[in-house]
């Protein structure tokens, strides 16, 4: 057995980059994309090649394996191994040229797709294949896999891009592969050229060819290329550290067609004839696929199909050429830019979605992308259909239609024995099906574990012995990604699912939509890493500490392989106790970004909660759970006493501010927020009431109620002038308030939480016994209510009804007083939209009523950073604030003069006063402040 401490300690002794054998280190690679799981020995991050060539000449001489990893987004299993794992993300991925003469780029491996792009565009320049995982997965990553994208039926597969690679081998050569056998190892020109009746005979000619090794590349008719033969080899050859790449001339304007069919398989039987007409995508998907069918046309599957030009008119004529040349049941062509960004996202979200059929049930990789010759899709996709119902399987295929090529996530019960021998069944029959229509295992992802034990089902086993050749060649002592195409892992072994408990786990939260089962909801993590997006693009949130870390181990998908590593028990052998998942899931700062922004769903808030409850029960938690996590009982309390001046005035006093920071668990960084004099309620009280109109209870949250009453005072304000009546909920004298429960839940005080929202539904009985709608001004108590409220009394009838009831400020105008209209405001906005309503709750009544009061301009996405608690906890002080930096700050900075900041969340409008001194206000006071101003005074309820 190798001394993985001395492989540790050597390794430190000669490695410039970081070298990682810790638990959250080795957890975090255990898993890609794909259906399968390896523990490694330990994460080395090379600094450059040199470093890639002490590790390999460490690894050698003790007989340890090297597998080089990019985004770690595979879906077939060759991003995981046993030995040392290369993390070419963290030091080698920089772009080190751009020649737009010869229309090349010079690449590191760990250089993510987007940011090449990015740097080719303003030359109108751009690399051809774009895989849909384009924002996080990797140059050497595509390269590895020979990745392909939506684009293929331009601009080919990623070979067709590649124009030399400079490459280690295990045994420390350096080559420059090239043309014309240009830095070839000793042996491969003799292996080729002695068999070159099967160089020619036994690779099927198709566009999407990706299994095996490409070996025909090697044909002095081809230009014995051995760079385009490396493409595909999944880190089994050689090393890559550096990629010269071609690039293409970017349209200057696209026009995207979607057609829609009645299903599938007209679909499929359309694609190969629009070829003709050189689109640049012909993609398809069916509708259980689509979330919202919301801006697509009717049908029941669409072809995704985009046209390019010189102009936005030459695009668009292009692309009603093919609808005119299509027969459709519906189609739409978009030219708008945004808009063909919104429809595609529908598309690039399928590998996500897929994995969760219509009724919720788990779908899993493993036949990802077979490919078939164009003309033959349609036919192959009833066979595949009829042999899914054969096994009794289901899945959705989607995918490269124009070359194919199908994506397809199935039904696999890979938990039970029975379920895992119907899944080696079904694959050797797909694999035989797929080769009697002319195709390939594999048209995009690569072989892996997952298909390259049945490579003699396509190749013969002539061919395959060819490939082990080969292998022999480039590393004779099979060091490199050993059980990878060559020799490889029974597709059954190894699954990820074999280490999980076997019966469910106790939890606290229902997790609805995982049936109740905390492993389904960890399972929901397949790996498709949209979480590691390095910028936020429109409205999007996820994952904030990712971005402003760059640590794995702070994105969405770090923190769930922690948590299904202490499931397993193997590498995390503490469980809720564990150090290692604490500290990772530390810097999430409960965004909720991931409930919506994730393909499947990850709700890593929830988690967090659910592991911070367990973490510390029955031992002392940290001052902050303390301080803010029981903030509405000290805020009552205070509130009781009157005294609030008294405080406000200690709290500006300089040293006991210090101390009282330090004694809760606040950061030195932060001031802490002023007390209402007067609490929104206690005003509430000695006010006129209006007495007639349709009733409205306003929900007084704890910010509302205690810290910002004016927000509240606005929504009565304008509630009232839009003809409706305000009452608040029933209360009792002592400790009888209604309470959402968010500063427990998010502190995993879940027992406390479950308490609370007891007694608030005790309280809430009568509203919701008459169905009164409850208006709530405070997004994240909003999210809280509808969202965690359900989840955690999911044994309790009322806590739905609480839930359905909850309308935001906005959406009670829009429901409740159609017929209002706003006061002209007539001025730009700034700002963000809050997470918790980006992710729960929605926005578009929002955007309406801005609209209708003249409020012009977008709210920024992303996330404050000071998310509740998360901001004011030591240490948390730096990540809060470059989440608030990337996208709220330079929004508001970058505001018209006259723009009015909107951040209807408490904790937003106390970022921007702390960290830019600047005010924002609730949309609720905008509006009031408008209506007394002479153009916007009227009477109460006119219209």
């Amino acid at each position: 057995m190798t001394d993985l401490s001395g492989l540790e300690t050597e390794l430190r002794g000669i490695v410039r980059g970081e070298v990682g054998f810790d638990v959250t280190a080795r957890a975090l690679v255990t898993m890609d994309a794909s259906n399968y799981r390896r523990v490694p020995a330990g994460v080395v991050a090379p600094w450059d090649a040199d470093d890639v060539a002490a590790v390999l000449e460490v690894c050698r001489a003790r007989g340890v394996p090297v597998v080089a990893r990019g985004g770690g987004t595979s879906i077939a299993g060759q991003a995981t191994g046993t030995g040392v794992v290369l993390d070419f993300t963290r030091h080698m991925n920089g772009l080190l040229e751009l020649d737009p003469g010869t229309r090349t780029a010079v690449v590191q491996p760990g250089l993510v797709l987007d940011r090449l792009q990015e740097a080719a565009a303003p030359h109108g320049l751009r690399f051809g294949p774009d895989p849909s995982t384009h924002s996080r997965c990797t140059l050497g990553g595509m390269i590895g896999n020979n990745s392909c994208g939506s684009h293929s039926v331009a601009w080919g597969a990623t070979a067709d891009s590649v124009r030399e690679l400079s490459v280690l081998t295990a045994r420390g050569q350096r080559l420059r592969l090239g043309t014309q056998w240009a830095g070839a190892p000793d042996g491969l020109r003799a292996l080729a050229e002695g068999d070159l009746a099967r160089l020619r005979t036994g690779f099927p000619e198709l566009p999407r060819r990706i299994s095996g090794y490409a070996l025909d590349a090697l044909l002095p008719e081809k230009g014995a290329d051995v760079a385009r033969s490396f493409c595909g080899s999944e880190g089994t050859l050689g090393i890559l550290t550096e990629a010269v790449v071609g690039l293409v001339q970017a349209p200057r304007a696209r026009a995207l067609a979607v057609l829609a069919y009645g299903d599938e398989s007209g679909a499929a039987e359309a694609a190969a004839g629009l070829l003709p007409l050189g689109p640049l995508t012909v993609e398809g998907m069916a509708a259980d696929l689509v979330r919202s069918p919301a801006g697509l046309p009717r049908g029941g599957a669409w072809l995704f199909v985009e046209t390019g030009g010189r102009t936005t008119a030459e695009a668009h004529a292009r692309a009603e050429a093919i609808v005119r040349a299509a027969d459709v049941v519906d189609s739409l062509v978009v030219t708008d830019a945004a808009a063909q960004r919104a429809l595609w996202r529908i598309r690039e979200d399928a590998s996500g979605t897929a994995t969760r059929l219509p009724d919720g049930t788990e779908a899993w990789p493993g036949w990802e992308d077979c490919a078939v010759p164009p003309a033959r899709l349609g036919p192959y996709l009833r066979d595949f259909r009829a042999l899914l119902a054969a096994h009794g399987l289901r899945g959705t295929p989607y995918g490269h239609f124009g070359d194919g090529c199908i994506h397809v996530r199935i039904d696999f019960d890979l938990l039970t024995e029975a379920g895992i021998g119907r899944f080696r069944r079904f694959s050797e029959e797909l694999a035989d099906l797929v080769v009697a229509h002319g195709g390939s295992l594999s048209g995009e992802h690569g072989d892996g574990q997952a298909r390259a034990e049945l490579l003699p089902r396509m190749y013969g086993d002539e061919t395959v012995r060819l490939f082990e050749r080969a292998k022999a060649v480039w590393d004779p002592d099979d060091l490199l990604n050993p059980g990878m195409l060559v020799r490889p892992a029974p597709l059954d072994s190894g699954l990820r699912f074999s280490v999980l408990p076997r019966r469910p786990v106790d939890v606290t939260f229902g997790y609805p939509a995982d049936g109740g089962d905390f492993r389904a909801a960890v399972r929901r993590c397949v790996g498709v890493a949209k979480c590691r997006t390095s910028t936020a693009a429109g409205p999007a949130v996820m994952c904030p500490s990712f971005r402003a870390t760059g640590e794995e181990e702070h994105s969405t998908r770090g923190r769930a392989r922690l948590l299904h590593e202490m499931l397993a028990g193997e590498l995390v052998t503490d469980g809720w106790r564990s150090a290692q998942v604490r500290d990772a899931l530390d810097l999430c700062l409960s965004c909720k970004g991931c409930r919506s922004d994730c393909p499947v769903g990850v709700d890593m808030a929830t988690y967090k909660a659910e592991f911070l409850h367990h973490h510390y029960e029955g031992r002392r938690r940290p001052a902050a759970h303390y301080s803010m996590g029981r903030l509405p009982l000290w805020l009552r309390w205070v509130a009781r006493t009157r005294t609030a001046p008294l405080l406000n005035r200690l709290a500006s006093v300089r040293l006991l501010a210090r101390a009282a920071r330090r004694l809760g668990g606040i950061a030195a960084q932060r001031e802490i927020p002023a007390i209402a004099r007067e609490p929104f309620s206690r005003w509430w009280r000695h006010r006129q009431r209006r007495t007639t109109g349709d009733l409205l209870v306003l929900w007084p949250d704890t910010f509302t109620e205690h810290l910002s009453p004016s927000a509240g005072k606005a929504a009565v304000r304008v509630l009232e002038d839009a003809g409706l009546r305000v009452e608040l909920p029933p209360s009792r004298p002592v400790g009888g308030q209604v309470c959402c429960g968010l500063t427990y839940v998010s502190t995993g005080q879940l027992d406390r939480a479950r308490a609370v929202l007891r007694r608030t539904l005790d309280l809430m009985e009568p509203v919701l016994r008459r169905g009164v709608p409850v208006v709530v001004l405070e997004p994240s108590c909003a999210a809280a209510l509808r969202g965690d409220l359900p989840e955690l009394l999911h044994d309790d009838p009322r806590a739905p009804l609480l839930a359905s009831a909850v309308l935001t400020f906005a959406e009670a105008l829009e429901r409740h007083a159609p017929g209002w209209t706003p006061p002209a405001v007539d001025r730009p906005v700034a700002g963000q939209t809050h997470c918790h309503q980006h992710a729960v709750l929605g926005d578009g009544a929002d955007r309406a009523l801005r609209a209708a009061a003249g409020l012009t301009g977008e709210l920024s996405g992303g996330c404050c950073g000071l998310a509740g608690n998360f901001g004011f906890e030591q240490g948390h002080f730096e990540v809060s604030k470059s989440c608030a930096e990337e996208q709220l700050l330079p929004s508001v900075r970058q505001a018209p003069k006259d723009a009015l900041i909107l951040a209807d969340g408490f904790s937003c409008r106390t970022q921007l006063e702390q960290l830019a001194g600047i005010r924002g206000r609730h949309l609720a006071e905008v509006l009031a402040e408008a209506l007394e101003t002479p153009e916007g005074r009227r009477g109460p309820g006119s219209e």
